[in-house]
């Protein structure tokens, strides 16, 4: 497996265009290729609008999903390169799963990897999985494995069907309801970078097949997790999220929350008024 060490982050406005313009005539298999970077630290700047665009407060660990926005330069420039076999523009995030071995605190060196695998068959398409690996010190503290969507696209010969499903409990209605705004995509993307356009209006997202721009499904992530904030187990713990049905801006959404022995939580994210599920989750200690 080829693995290149690039020295600064990738300028994602700029992949995000070479993606658009490359998107036709992809195919094939998967790349073997890692992508790295060593010794980042946490812009404090970006750190902190992160946590005010997502909920989260402000102290000396990172939100258990922040290393995700880390390691996401890394991934988009995978995919954007010619050698990946779906176009990125238009990938729906339909999985995630994060893995939070210990703290990390705000101002450690931390190195990442990423790498794709898992090309699989799904009824709407195919998807792939998007892993990444962050360690300090030698140590891993924190992975990640995202899962996309590409419509209509198909895996490869005897691809294994795509598993994009999470178990949870039986889950009361909502308790805490949040009303997200249609800039919520634009506001995420700044301090996230990922500017994929189904995001970002409903006029870009109208282009990919959508009737109006969707939330990135890592920020109702974040956004349910910096809810349970001060509840979440002490440690090391494991975050998996289905992404079920695109959460449309502007819409009113609840939280339902069950505490799971010992020290976890099943959770969904719905629309206030159908109760459609856009997410549903477990997090459990590790």
């Amino acid at each position: 497996m080829a693995r290149t060490e690039l020295s600064e982050a990738p300028s994602l406005p700029a992949l995000f265009a070479k993606a658009a313009v490359t998107a036709r005539g992809r195919g094939g298999d998967l790349p073997d290729t890692r992508l790295a970077r060593t010794g980042v630290t946490a812009d404090p700047a970006q750190l902190a609008a992160y946590a005010r665009v997502c909920g989260f407060g402000l102290t000396d660990v990172l939100p258990p999903t922040f290393p995700h926005v880390l390691a996401f330069p890394l991934q988009v420039a995978l995919m954007s390169d010619r050698s990946f076999p779906l176009a990125l523009v238009g990938l729906v995030h339909v999985r995630n799963r994060i893995d939070v071995l210990r703290p990390i605190d705000s101002g450690e060196a931390l190195d990442l990897e990423v790498w794709a695998e898992r090309f699989a068959t799904h009824r709407a398409g195919a998807t792939v999985d998007l892993c990444a690996s962050v360690t300090a010190g030698g140590e891993e503290v924190w992975r990640g494995r995202s899962t996309y969507l590409a419509r209509k696209a198909t895996a490869p010969e005897g691809a294994p069907a795509a598993d994009t499903d999470v178990a949870v409990g039986d889950l009361p209605e909502g308790t805490i309801r949040w009303r997200v705004p249609d800039d919520i995509g634009r506001r995420y993307g700044r301090v996230s970078g990922d500017v994929n356009p189904i995001h970002l209006s409903a006029l870009t997202a109208k282009a990919l097949g959508f009737k109006r721009a969707i939330a990135h499904g890592m920020w109702v992530k974040a956004r349910a997790l910096a809810a349970l904030e001060g509840r979440l187990p002490p440690a090391a713990m494991s975050v998996d999220v289905g992404f079920r049905k695109p959460l449309f801006l502007p819409s009113t959404v609840t939280l339902a929350t069950a505490p799971v022995r010992p020290d976890g939580w099943d959770l969904a994210v719905r629309n206030e008024k159908t109760g459609t599920e856009h997410l549903v989750g477990a997090v459990r200690p590790l």
